[in-house]
């Protein structure tokens, strides 16, 4: 579809350079896009709605667009094209699902030329975005294709049991023909909004094996940085309690289903908005997406908040839809994130990958990996090294409150000494008493007399007074028979 210098796989360019993709120019596939989802969506309006079947997975419908047009299509100025629609009906429940009405999908698409974006990673895959932020459009190697087509009951059933969710929301999956070439798309959310500025932007795995963003990447206006680069830059994002415990719990169940389909090597996609007073006046106030926000589930505090009580407390003005937090130096953020390139299955060529690496490298820090090893360690590094809860302050007690304390404490101690002395004193009373019942003589009915009180503990008080013993008995005696 084009004369290039460069062909294969990935963002080339051709000698005019501008980028090519298997051959075919980035304006030409915008265009071949624009005219196959027009078509597609168009065409589906007229079928009527149903519940969705095992085998509407599986559908793929296909047509064919010439140039010069023909009784269903529209003229271009593009080379001839066939485009085709995977699961059609599958994908149309999944837009419902999220609140999108076909005439708003289509408009989102087709209105506008699609935005082309820079790929941070080594994919080769090109991104474009629509106008009005709602939606990326992604190139996806053949293999991939493959796979979201069979994961696609799955997901069915996994959107809805919840459709909150920071796994991708998948939109529409396609292919466009020409030239014996076939380049593949699928349509999802867009994560990070273009109207708000993103002072720093990750990529994170949870991996340290060369998990730095290269000098060339740097270099860019906006770079995207990797996991060490995070631990370098950041002591963490501290979150309230309850958006804390809202993050980590829709980031396990995100990590489980994606582990129940032998998924790895996931990425966290992580915008950070540094919220400062001079933004919160002026850039945030007049920013925002230039047609709305129709997509349902779409936003960052969206996708964790279960039941929306803490999102109603947040206005859209002051967050974008992200999710407030701060730094360790109470410094106010907003974030807006999402788990992305969620297509790879472990199969043979990562196990593989992972073998060779693991000689030569730590094996637990490779970012392939066992899908259970690398989502447990993918949220720990989440859970601890990136996200973090603010503790709740603990009473600390004025100068004048511990003197208090101090006084009370030292009064108690007072009492108790006091008390103690008195049962000292009244103890050596009752020894005294007992070591003169041991010297008695004939006087002894007198001496007893005089001390009942001091025998009154052993109850026999009343024993002395009545049944006094005669002069020639024994005290000890006496007590012991009485």
């Amino acid at each position: 579809m084009s004369s290039s210098t460069e062909n294969g796989v990935g963002g080339t360019r051709n000698t005019i350079g501008e980028k090519t993709y298997k051959k075919t120019t980035s304006s030409t596939l915008k265009g071949a896009i624009q005219l196959g989802i027009g078509y597609t969506v168009g065409n589906l309006t007229s079928k009527p709605e149903r519940d969705v079947l095992m085998q509407d997975f599986y559908v793929v419908e296909s047509v064919f667009l010439p140039s010069e047009g023909s009784n269903l299509t529209p003229a271009h100025h593009y080379p001839d094209f066939r485009f085709k629609t995977y699961a059609p009906l599958a994908f149309r429940y999944f837009r419902e699902l999220f609140g999108i009405k076909p005439d708003d999908y289509l408009y989102s698409i087709c209105k506008e030329p699609l935005i082309e974006l820079s790929n941070p990673g080594a994919s080769g895959s090109l991104f474009y975005l629509t106008s009005d932020d709602e939606f990326i459009i992604k190139t996806v190697q053949h293999k991939e294709a493959e796979f979201l087509q069979k994961l696609l009951p799955g997901y069915y059933m996994n959107l809805n049991q919840n459709p909150r969710t920071l796994l991708p929301k998948f939109y529409g999956l396609y292919c466009v023909q020409s030239g014996g070439m076939n380049i593949r798309l699928v349509v999802m959310n867009n994560v990070l909004p273009r109207s708000v500025k993103m002072q720093y932007k990750y990529d994170l795995k949870g991996s340290t094996y060369k998990r730095r963003a290269s000098r060339k990447e740097r270099e860019k206006s906006c770079p995207t940085f990797k996991d060490l680069d995070f631990q370098d830059m950041h002591d963490g994002l501290y979150f309230d309690a309850e958006t804390y415990n809202a993050l980590t719990k829709t980031l396990q169940r995100d990590c489980r289903v994606l582990e129940s389909f032998k998924i790895m090597d996931y990425s966290l996609l992580l915008g950070v908005h540094v919220l400062e007073q001079n933004n919160r006046d002026g850039e945030m106030g007049q920013v925002g997406r230039p047609v709305g926000q129709r997509v349902l589930y779409s936003t960052a505090m969206e996708s964790i908040q279960g039941d929306g009580k803490a999102a109603e407390a947040l206005t859209t003005d002051d967050t974008m839809g992200g999710i407030p937090c701060k730094t360790n130096k109470d410094e106010k953020l907003v974030i807006f994130l999402g788990i992305i390139d969620i297509l790879q299955s472990y199969r043979f060529i990562k196990k593989l990958e992972h073998s060779w690496k693991a000689l030569v490298y730590d094996g637990d820090t490779v970012s392939v990996h066992r899908p259970g090893f690398y989502a447990n360690r993918f949220l720990k590094f989440m859970g601890t090294t990136v996200f973090r809860k603010i503790l709740p302050i603990r009473f600390s007690p004025s100068k004048r409150t511990r003197c208090s304390i101090v006084a009370m404490k030292s009064s108690s101690q007072e009492i108790l000494s006091s008390q103690n002395e008195e049962k000292d004193v009244d103890r050596k009373e009752r020894l005294a008493g007992a070591r003169s019942l041991a010297s008695l003589d004939g006087q002894g009915r007198a001496v007893l007399f005089l001390i009942p009180a001091t025998l009154n503990h052993y109850n026999i008080h009343t024993a002395l007074i009545s049944c006094p013993c005669p002069t020639s008995a024994s005290p000890r005696n006496f007590l012991s028979k009485g």
